[in-house]
């Protein structure tokens, strides 16, 4: 549970954690990711994410394939 707590009993317990809620803490502002650009990838990145995205096609192919074998019995 967190409490809140004087800078001056801060200074006293360095080596205890103070836990800050986030709507407590300081406006952090966001990145802009639209002016980011595309992200550079390695081979094996490129690749790994291209047989993940394969995997996922043909799973969501096989469980069509299940509903209508489903519905034809």
């Amino acid at each position: 549970m967190a409490t809140m707590t004087s800078p001056m009993e801060i200074e006293e317990n360095r080596n205890h954690f103070v836990v800050v809620h986030p709507l407590d803490d300081v406006y952090e502002e966001k990145v802009d990711t639209a002016a980011l650009g595309p992200m550079p990838m390695t081979t094996s990145v490129r690749l790994s994410l291209l047989s993940l995205r394969g995997y996922l096609v043909l799973m969501i192919l096989l469980v069509f394939y299940h509903v209508i074998d489903l519905a034809r019995h």
